[in-house]
């Protein structure tokens, strides 16, 4: 350990004061002295919040592409197939309460960060689902509706803080709920149709990150539950994913049903005898 330490500190002692001041906005000034300067490797306590800030910066980053091969898979389709638009649209409704409530209590960032990105991508997904489906006038309503939340969600004159702790336990059952038409949608179609492996895989990996980064960081049991229960669901979609991976979509499967019509063939030809000329008749 003195040696790692001796190895360590010239170089933790002289960073450019942007990193520095990067470092201690990140995980304080206490753990940064503790876990850099003092190179206190055996600090439990400080270890763990800066694996669990790590965590959750990789986890927004991620999440600013996590949908991005989703809106690829429908774009290049042109087809919402094995996308379900009501579970789109309760999981947009759990994340927009989960951001407001996240930013009015002042938590950190990084513990909610994702929730913003997807967010956004969300959008795009459901307005895209109801193009493809041949509602392109409801998806102009979602948009108006979802732009009066955000104004309501995020105005302390309207919805106060209280009520706001009920919508959360409200939006952590919508987040819940949200995986469960996407789930019999792939059971009904037997298959998963064009819904992206990617966001799904990253999706349970980043439900469960999180359940790490809130105990660690955020004393709110209502946050903590729907990251567990996420997470549950989460891994049932990922199990499906990997059960129908071969799987054909329904279109080739009605395409596999169709039985193609036998050309007639040619077989012997019965011909007519030719006349052999106008037959002259006896007279008697």
């Amino acid at each position: 350990m003195d040696a790692l330490r001796s190895a360590i500190q010239p170089i933790t002692h002289n960073l450019p004061g942007p990193i520095r001041d990067l470092g201690q906005s990140i995980i304080g000034d206490t753990c940064y002295k503790a876990l850099l300067l003092d190179v206190d490797l055996e600090n439990t306590a400080c270890l763990k919040l800066a694996i669990s800030k790590g965590l959750g910066i990789g986890i927004v980053g991620a999440s600013s592409v996590v949908k991005v091969p989703q809106i690829i898979k429908l774009v290049r389709s042109q087809s919402a197939s094995g996308v379900s638009f009501l579970s789109y649209l309760l999981e947009t409704s759990s994340y927009l309460i989960s951001l407001a409530y996240n930013v009015r209590n002042a938590f950190p960032f990084s513990t909610y960060g994702e929730t913003a990105l997807v967010l956004g991508q969300n959008v795009i997904i459901t307005v895209l689902v109801l193009n493809y489906s041949g509602r392109a006038s409801v998806a102009a309503l979602f948009v108006a509706a979802l732009a009066a939340a955000v104004v309501t969600l995020f105005s302390e004159s309207i919805v106060d803080m209280q009520n706001l702790r009920y919508l959360q336990a409200g939006a952590g059952v919508l987040g819940v709920a949200s995986k469960v038409p996407q789930i019999l949608a792939i059971l009904q179609e037997g298959g998963t149709g064009q819904l992206s492996a990617y966001t799904v895989f990253n999706y349970l990996l980043g439900s469960l990150t999180r359940i790490f980064t809130t105990l660690q960081e955020v004393d709110d049991k209502l946050i903590l539950y729907g990251f567990i229960a996420g997470f549950a669901l989460n891994l049932v979609l990922a199990l499906q994913m990997v059960y129908y991976w071969n799987a054909p979509s329904a279109k080739a499967k009605g395409k596999q049903k169709e039985v193609p019509v036998a050309a007639p063939t040619s077989g012997a030809t019965t011909s007519t005898p030719k006349s052999k000329g106008p037959t002259t008749r006896r007279r008697g």
